[in-house]
C-alpha cells in the first residue's frame, strides 16, 4: 500500500482506538488506584476526638495515610470534638463530611433526620469504656450508686446512655426522673479535675479518661463495659459519612476507607508505634501528652477494628429508646449502614465481607 494510503488508514482508525481505550478505562472491572488525579480540588472535613477510642483517626492522620489515599487534589480539614452530639450538630450544619463517633449520637442523628443525614460506613473501636468511682465514695455495688453524683461526657452520648441504662437495669433512677442519682454531662478534662477534687463520685467515660481516673484520680473500676456485652465486644466508635457527601463523592469515600482499613491493620501490627503516634497527636491537639502508664493500661481495654459490630448498635438503640432518647415509637434503623464501599475495599485486599445481622 502506498505510504499516503497507510497514513490515511491510521488517521481514520484513530477515533475508534481512542474510544476503545476510554471504554476499557471506564469498564466495571477496570483497575482503579483511587480518585482521578485530574479531579477538581476539594476539601474533605474529617471529625474525631482526641481519645484513644479514636486511635484509627489519630494514627491515620499522623501517618498521612488518609491524605495519601485521598490524593493530592484533596485538602484534609481536621476537626476535633469532645463528644458525639456536638459532632452530629456540626454534620447537620454541613460542617463535616466524615467522622469517627460513638453509636448513640449516630443513631440520634439518623433518627432526627428521618434517615437522611448520615450513614455508618465502617467500625473503628470495640471496648475502651468504663464506670470509675472515687475510692472515698465507698461504692462497691450498683446499689451504692444511690444518692451519688456521677458524670458522662455529654447528654445522650454513648457513655451517657450506657450509664443511664445501667442505673435503670439496677433499679435506680436519676434525679430528673424522680430518683436520687445525679448525672452531670461534663467535658472529659473537667471530669478528671472534679473527680480529683472529690466533687464527683464516679464517671462513665471512654479511654484514656477511664484509665486517667484510676491512675491520676486514684479511682477504682466498678464496671468494665466489656462485661455488659456478649464476648466483650461492642461498638465504641465507628465511621460515619454525611449522606450528601456519600452520594456526591463515592470515590473519595472509598479512598478514605482504603486508608482506614490500612490504618487498622497497621495498628494491630505495630502496637508500640501506635501508642507513640496516638500520644503525639493527643499532645498536638490538647498540648498535654499522656503518661506511658496510662497508654499501656488503656490500650489493653480496647480493640481497633473496621467491623462496625452492628448487632451491638441495635442493642444500644434499644437502650436509648428505653431511656426516652429516641421518641415515642421505636425507630427503624434498617438503612443506617452503607457497607458496600467498605466491602469493595476489603474484597480488593482478599479480606472477607462485613455482613449485617
Amino acid at each position: 500500500m502506498p505510504m499516503f494510503g497507510i497514513r490515511r488508514a491510521v488517521v481514520s482508525l484513530l477515533p475508534l482506538m481512542l474510544l476503545l481505550v476510554a471504554c476499557s478505562q471506564n469498564a466495571p472491572g477496570a483497575a482503579s488506584s483511587g480518585p482521578s488525579p485530574t479531579a477538581a480540588p476539594i476539601t474533605v472535613r474529617l471529625a474525631y476526638f482526641p481519645n484513644l477510642t479514636h486511635a484509627a483517626a489519630l494514627v491515620g492522620t499522623a501517618r498521612g495515610t488518609f491524605q495519601q489515599n485521598l490524593g493530592p487534589q484533596v485538602t484534609l480539614d481536621l476537626k476535633t470534638f469532645n463528644a458525639g452530639p456536638a459532632m452530629i450538630e456540626a454534620l447537620f450544619a454541613g460542617e463535616i463530611d466524615l467522622g469517627y463517633i460513638g453509636p448513640n449520637p449516630a443513631i440520634n442523628g439518623y433518627v432526627k433526620s428521618k434517615g437522611a443525614a448520615l450513614r455508618i460506613i465502617a467500625g473503628a473501636t470495640s471496648g475502651g469504656a468504663a464506670l470509675i468511682v472515687r475510692t472515698a465514695a465507698n461504692i462497691k455495688t450498683p446499689a451504692d450508686l444511690a444518692g451519688k453524683k456521677l458524670a458522662t461526657p455529654q447528654l445522650g452520648n454513648t457513655q451517657d446512655v450506657a450509664l443511664r441504662y445501667y442505673l435503670l437495669d439496677h433499679g435506680l433512677k436519676t434525679v430528673d426522673q424522680g430518683g436520687t442519682v445525679t448525672v452531670l454531662p461534663t467535658q472529659n478534662p473537667d471530669i478528671l479535675t472534679l473527680f480529683q477534687k472529690g466533687e464527683l463520685d464516679g464517671a462513665w467515660v471512654p479511654e484514656p479518661w477511664a484509665t486517667r481516673l484510676i491512675i491520676e484520680g486514684q479511682g477504682e473500676l466498678l464496671v468494665d463495659e466489656r462485661d455488659q456485652w456478649p464476648n466483650g465486644q461492642f461498638v465504641t466508635t465507628h465511621v460515619i459519612v454525611s449522606t450528601k457527601f456519600l452520594n456526591e463523592h463515592p470515590d473519595l469515600v472509598k479512598a478514605f476507607l482504603r486508608g482506614h482499613v490500612a490504618t487498622v491493620q497497621y495498628i494491630k501490627a505495630n502496637p508500640e508505634e501506635t501508642k507513640r503516634l496516638v500520644n503525639q497527636e493527643i499532645e498536638r491537639i490538647t498540648t498535654k501528652p499522656l503518661p506511658a502508664a496510662v497508654l499501656d493500661r488503656a490500650f489493653t481495654t480496647m480493640d481497633v477494628t473496621y467491623d462496625p459490630l452492628a448487632s451491638s448498635l441495635f442493642v444500644s438503640a434499644d437502650h436509648a429508646f428505653a431511656l426516652g432518647f429516641l421518641g415515642e415509637s421505636k425507630p427503624d434503623l434498617t438503612g443506617i449502614y452503607a457497607l458496600a464501599p467498605l466491602n469493595e475495599v476489603l474484597a480488593a485486599q482478599g479480606l472477607g465481607p462485613i455482613t449485617l445481622p
